[in-house]
């Protein structure tokens, strides 16, 4: 990479580097068994958020209500997120309707000052798609889609993990608990 490119890259991505790569599906728990069963990755812990529990919601730079289900697991120090979109309109339901299911983001874990790190992406020209607040057990969390001609069509996401977790919808494997 030349010094001009990696000089376009902010400093947050530079400093913390991706440590999830996400997926979105049509359907979570199926999607959770293929990836236990072809590739043991796994176990996954799914939870869900409805327009209820999310705070703040943004889509395409306008308050939105969305919801979802998604999945973590950890396999060799990464984090592989699924995501299947349940109400509203998100930019997962867009990549459903226009490619189909396949990888939609990666991830940086902004562990303090996430609202520092949002605003040095949007200083730096990315694009914020999509956003909420409030997932976590405690009410704490917030997730930030951006995307930018500087990075190929790929979104990037800042993470914000909750305090605590809610109660999960599911393990998969169930003895994985």
């Amino acid at each position: 990479m030349t010094d001009a490119a990696f000089a376009a890259i902010p400093l947050i991505v530079q400093k913390l580097g991706p440590k999830q790569i996400a997926f979105v599906v049509r359907d979570l728990e199926a999607a959770t068994r293929q990836w236990w069963d072809l590739l043991r990755i796994g176990p996954w812990t799914a939870w869900e958020y409805t327009p209820e529990i999310l705070k703040d919601m943004t889509y395409k730079g306008a308050p939105a209500r969305f919801g979802l289900k998604h999945a973590l697991a950890w396999k060799d120090g990464v984090q592989f997120e699924l995501v299947e979109p349940t109400t509203g309109p998100s930019f997962f339901s867009d990549q459903l309707a226009s490619s189909g299911e396949g990888l939609n983001h990666i991830g940086i874990h902004v562990m303090e000052n996430h609202a520092e790190a949002v605003a040095e992406l949007e200083a730096a020209g990315f694009t914020r798609l999509q956003s909420a607040r409030g997932f976590g057990g405690d009410g704490s969390g917030a997730f930030v889609y951006f995307t930018s001609p500087k990075l190929n069509g790929l979104v990037l996401e800042l993470i914000s993990p909750p305090a605590t977790r809610r109660t999960p919808l599911f393990v998969y494997p169930e003895e994985a608990k």
